[in-house]
């Protein structure tokens, strides 16, 4: 039997995105944003979703960027924080001890401790209710060499890509309102399904 609960959103396993962002005098803020994720391939997209009441939603909105940076494990405690005090009221990055860096690509900050940071470019807003999805077009990914492994394609060609048994992102499910560690590994995307294909 499954059990009606009403309408809902549901979305996990998500990882953490730590939205950064610069005021109007140019300092750094960063907000934990639990709406958020992938939305396009070509170009690359992802989106946060905010509440006009946040300090990054006037920020992203003036400044045209938003990074997000992804907070490994042994940081949930400073991630946690991001998301309960507003960068009005406090300077985060003080009182979290972490590092902002001026991404290279946009006019936006990171966190230098965190290994997988997106840079983005404002690429259009969809008000949607209570949140406003803010749609960024990523103008670069970039990672800690030591969160990176070196696979194949198809065609021959050497890829970089992160490895989640290297880098351990935090976990987020929104239903629970809780953290989790990543699980293991149980199957090959892309691959495992065509045991089912007709042949």
């Amino acid at each position: 039997m499954k059990e009606s609960i009403g309408p809902r959103t549901i979305g996990f396993p998500t990882p953490v995105f730590i939205v950064g962002s610069y005021d109007d005098e140019g300092n750094p803020n960063i907000m934990n944003a639990a709406a958020a994720g992938m939305c396009c391939f070509v170009p690359p997209c992802i989106y946060v979703s905010l509440r006009e009441a946040t300090y990054t939603y006037h920020n992203i909105l003036k400044r045209k960027a938003f990074t997000v940076s992804i907070p490994p494990e042994k940081y949930v405690v400073e991630a946690d924080y991001f998301g309960l005090v507003s960068g009005k009221k406090a300077d985060k990055f003080e009182v979290s001890g972490l590092t902002p860096v001026k991404s290279e690509m946009v006019d936006a900050p990171y966190v230098n401790e965190f290994p997988v940071i997106l840079e983005c470019k404002l690429k259009e807003t969809v008000n949607l209710g209570s949140h406003t999805m803010f749609i960024g077009e990523v103008m670069d990914l970039i990672a800690d060499e030591e969160v990176l492994i070196n696979i194949t394609s198809k065609s021959g060609k050497n890829l970089s890509r992160i490895d989640p048994e290297k880098f351990l992102p935090i976990i987020f499910d929104m239903s629970t309102r809780n953290y989790y560690k990543l699980g293991e590994k149980i199957g090959d995307g892309f691959s495992d399904g065509s045991k089912l294909l007709k042949k």
